[in-house]
């Protein structure tokens, strides 16, 4: 018997949380309080990247030393709003833990491999049948380093990617800059991932997959979730700002806003807000031909649909704190330095800024799973920086979990009990 199921955000994993359910037969109520693929959310505004190979924790050993310097410069690659430490605290605690050791390193790098693994064709067969398989680009993700002495310095990250089976290109100066004729000559070393692939335009690829949902049946609701009706273990209702919507079953991908939804459903999850900064500039006259990640600069720039996205930074901040429009400042300085066929005076009409939230838990894993209080209530939250890539497998497990089937991977490294 098809059951009515209410998916909570309309984010890239809401959206393909919907389409899967709807696929199993099951009534869909999207909730979102704004504009699916609007610029307040983190969908919007990634690198784009289907990375399906980022299998490494943000965290690193000995990241515990490198703290004091966090606090002491706001502009850095990762910053603590001093302000705001006190409430990250655990969080922070929890995020050096996580890449600690080795072991912890490669734990992580299995679980994530399992979920990222065919990321490109699975998103390129939801994108073909929205119509928007043209946003899906499967050429391949480049890291570029001063030296290769630099790429060995990082060592670990990629004998762990080796070890679960990622394969990469390394390439030479020549190679590279045959290859990236617009990027700087201080970099003399790369490292081509041909398994992955890029998303040319987020916004416009989550708003084409909440389309395609509505136009198989999905209602739309506008608003936004303020909790959960549980009663004897079954999910009655999702309570908005305007009233309940009773359902059988919910999906909580409300990305950073969250927490306290699965709070209401039984699990004290260990979620921030992780905030990131980019920078786009139209009609660039240089930018790279395969989406980069600058080693020393800690950005990637991808030529998207509309110009060239610079994207990075990681702060730390409270989630409706007031942007620091100088990180996207310090963005703007590395790609001109990056490009040096975009001219320094820019003018300021083909800059757009803006800025997004992450919803990171500290070791880098989503938490994907039934909810303590109820198997009505399934989570598809907290992916931090692999949350597009994430998200086309995501999909394939809530509807699975929703239909009370088993999942195709192992989901106990996602269980969201691992914080309590």
């Amino acid at each position: 018997m098809a059951r009515d199921v209410v998916v909570i955000g309309a984010g890239i994993v809401g959206a393909m949380s919907a389409i899967h359910i709807l696929h199993g037969g099951d009534r869909v109520t999207i909730l979102e309080p704004e504009e699916p693929g609007g610029e307040q959310s983190a969908s919007y505004g990634n690198s784009g990247w289907l990375s399906s190979h980022s299998v490494i924790p943000p965290s690193e050993p000995g990241l515990w030393r490198k703290v004091p310097g966090l606090l002491l410069d706001p502009l850095g690659p990762l910053a603590v709003r001093p302000a705001y430490l006190a409430q990250a605290l655990p969080w922070l605690l929890r995020y050096i833990a996580s890449g600690a050791t080795r072991e912890r390193i490669e734990a992580t790098a299995r679980a994530l491999r399992t979920l990222l693994i065919d990321a490109p064709a699975l998103h390129h067969d939801v994108a073909a049948e929205a119509s928007c398989g043209h946003l899906i680009k499967t050429t391949g993700l480049l890291h570029v380093f001063p030296t290769r002495n630099a790429f060995v310095a990082t060592s670990l990250g990629w004998d762990v990617r080796r070890d679960v089976g990622i394969a990469w290109q390394e390439l030479s100066a020549d190679e590279l800059h045959a290859r990236e004729p617009s990027l700087d000559r201080r970099y003399q070393f790369g490292v081509l991932v041909e398994e992955a692939g890029h998303c040319q335009n987020p916004g416009a690829y989550v708003a084409a997959l909440i389309a395609q949902a509505y136009s198989r049946g999905a209602v739309k609701n506008v608003g936004r979730a303020t909790g959960l009706r549980i009663e004897s273990g079954r999910l009655r209702a999702v309570r908005t700002q305007a009233g309940e919507i009773e359902c059988d079953a919910a999906v909580i991908a409300a990305g950073a806003r969250s927490k306290k939804l699965a709070a209401s459903a039984g699990d004290h999850v260990s979620l921030e807000t992780e905030r990131g900064y980019h920078v786009m500039i139209s009609r660039p006259e240089g930018a790279p031909v395969t989406p980069m990640m600058a080693s020393d600069c800690k950005l990637v720039a991808t030529r998207m649909q509309d110009g060239l996205r610079v994207g990075g930074q990681v702060e730390i901040a409270a989630i409706d704190a007031a942007p620091n429009w100088k990180r996207a400042d310090i963005l703007r300085a590395h790609a001109l330095s990056m490009f040096p066929e975009l001219p320094r005076d820019l003018d300021a009409s083909r800059i757009r800024y803006w800025m997004g939230r992450r919803p990171s838990t500290p070791d880098g894993l989503p938490c994907i799973g039934y909810a303590s209080a109820t198997r009505d209530v399934v989570y598809a939250f907290g992916h931090g920086h692999v949350g597009l890539v994430g998200s086309a497998r995501t999909g394939r497990l809530v509807a699975q979990l929703v239909a009370g089937k088993a999942p195709e991977i192992a989901l106990e490294p996602f269980d969201a009990r691992r914080f309590h």
